[in-house]
């Protein structure tokens, strides 16, 4: 039995997401060997590639949807059967989230990024070469999961003494004063909440994202106080920011974000003077100051 039943859907003024996703569908149908399938030969094949019939039969929909959704009608489905779609069209995890995001859907979360621990040799190799422009790369959570020796001596904390858990830049303003007294620009908190809310709104019930929250919640009634009586949003943006240390005191840096991965990747933070003030307090930095 399928998972939906063909009843008679409307053919509703078409947008350029749904053009595209049956675009994409019939390409990568075509682009299918049905023999490495294991499909048996029957009758002559027309064009390359799997029928609609053995894709919908793969998927367990019916054969008709299936036709509808190449067409680019308005049939809704659901992640279930989305899934199912990918499966039969052998979509990597990339393509996979492509074909959610085209449908409407909330993406699955990637595999890849899910299970991605460390960094290689050549990103730790970039990150030293930045030196002594402080740098790191962070998660979409605002995990911190590597640094430069610049960026721990810009924000005074050892991150390798640290718990995996309680690096991240949200978790250390909330919880650590010397990360806290560093920052010089007005209004960080609200900032982050901002940040955040954007952030999570792609990952709407996923416990990963609702536990680093509660922590956030626990550990700052103020952040918790925001979160309730604001709603504003924000996306990670290159700016300029203060810094105020107790060693040098207090300077501009320009705050610059470059992507590893598409949306949702990880992305390298790196601070750049703009002045000889900023330079000068770099220098220090990186002597030892």
């Amino acid at each position: 039995m399928s998972l939906i039943s063909e009843r008679e859907a409307p053919i509703l003024p078409q947008d350029d997401t749904r053009k595209q996703l049956g675009a994409f569908l019939r390409a990568r149908r075509e682009s299918l060997d049905p023999q490495r399938l294991g499909l048996p030969r029957s009758g002559r094949r027309r064009t390359p590639g799997l029928r609609r019939e053995e894709v919908a039969m793969l998927a367990d929909v019916g054969v008709t949807w299936y036709t509808w959704l190449e067409q680019g009608r308005d049939v809704n489905p659901s992640p279930v059967v989305m899934t199912a779609v990918a499966a039969a069209l052998q979509c990597s995890p990339l393509e996979t989230r492509h074909i959610f995001v085209l449908a409407g859907l909330t993406p699955p979360e990637s595999p890849q990024l899910a299970q991605c621990e460390g960094i290689s040799a050549g990103t730790r190799r970039l990150l030293d070469s930045l030196m002594p422009q402080p740098a790191s790369i962070q998660k979409p959570n605002f995990d911190i999961v590597a640094w430069n020796d610049s960026f721990c001596r810009l924000m005074g904390v050892d991150f390798s003494t640290l718990p995996e858990a309680d690096r991240n830049c949200i978790y250390l303003y909330l919880t650590h004063p010397g990360w806290r007294s560093r920052l010089g620009n007005p209004d960080v908190l609200p900032t982050f909440v901002s940040y955040f809310r954007a952030a999570m709104a792609e990952h709407r019930g996923e416990a990963a994202w609702e536990d680093k929250l509660a922590r956030f919640f626990a550990v700052s009634t103020e952040f918790e106080a925001l979160w309730h009586q604001r709603y504003d949003v924000r996306g990670v943006e290159n700016q300029l920011k203060s810094f105020n240390h107790p060693l040098v005191g207090c300077f501009s840096l320009q705050q610059m974000y470059w992507y590893s991965a598409p949306r949702n990747g990880s992305r390298l933070l790196v601070y750049l003077p703009v002045d000889e003030a900023g330079e000068k307090a770099l220098a220090r930095l990186d002597a030892g100051a």
